[in-house]
């Protein structure tokens, strides 16, 4: 639920960051865990879970986490509206409550990049792109532990949902309950939690790795390195919009995948 991006730009250079990249890199590991079940440098409470869960990437800046500005470059301000962490199971919340500011495994990464070729111009400007040889930081992760598990719970719900409401499923995998049954606004609440603690993932991870620059380099994350977000957003989520179809002006669920 929520993987998503973010890219951090920096006033950095090829040039400035290679000699330093191993040290860099070895940092960056230090401070932000990765693979299957590691646990990050905060240690939270359930109840601060919950917390998390209502306010996404603005719990970490209420927590001396973020700049004031980063949650204004997050898809939806960083928190999104309708989330409710009752909806979410405990042991939900005991698997993400340890895993708080990491990457995770599969195909979740941080990556310092380089820019090598700028296709348009005036985008890149307006989003402080440089050009070739400006070095970003780009993260792709998600809610970790938590979201799985409220995927899996509701997964037996939506089951049990499916023979319910008598709909014909191609695959059990596909299974799924009306968006305004109890089953369906159950999850689209617990969803939005899941996607919240996503948002204030990513924000923790941004910043463990402005600290690292600033340890390794010498230099200060915002003043000196420009470590400013470009932007966040999720690429796996359910959101309830309102779109034009068939010439109409409808409210429509949209799973982004």
């Amino acid at each position: 639920i929520n993987c998503g991006t973010r890219v951090l730009r920096t006033t950095l250079t090829e040039e400035e960051v290679r000699p330093h990249l191993k040290e860099l890199v070895d940092q960056v590991f230090r401070d932000i865990p990765a693979g299957v079940g590691g646990h990050g440098l905060l240690r939270v409470s359930l109840k601060e879970i919950d917390e998390v869960m209502v306010h996404g990437a603005r719990w970490a800046l209420e927590h001396g986490y973020a700049w004031s500005e980063d949650v204004e470059s997050v898809e939806g301000g960083g928190a999104l509206k309708g989330a409710n962490p009752d909806k979410v199971s405990r042991r939900a919340k005991e698997r993400g409550a340890p895993q708080l500011g990491t990457l995770g495994s599969g195909n979740h990464f941080l990556e310092i990049e380089v820019i090598d070729e700028v296709f348009h111009a005036e985008a890149a400007q307006a989003m402080g792109i440089d050009g070739p040889g400006q070095v970003l930081v780009f993260i792709h992760c998600g809610s970790r532990g938590l979201g799985h598990q409220t995927c899996q719970d509701y997964l037996d719900v939506m089951e049990e949902a499916a023979q319910k409401y008598r709909i014909q499923l191609p695959d059990k995998q596909l299974a799924c309950a009306p968006i305004g049954s109890r089953e369906g606004q159950d999850y689209l609440s617990a969803m939005t939690a899941a996607a919240n603690y996503a948002f204030c993932n990513r924000q923790l991870i941004a910043h463990w790795t402005r600290e690292a620059f600033q340890r390794v380099l010498g230099r200060d994350a915002r003043d000196d390195l420009g470590m400013e977000v470009v932007y966040d957003v999720a690429h796996n989520i359910a959101k309830i919009e309102r779109h034009r179809v068939d010439g109409r002006e409808m409210t429509v669920c949209v799973h982004r995948k």
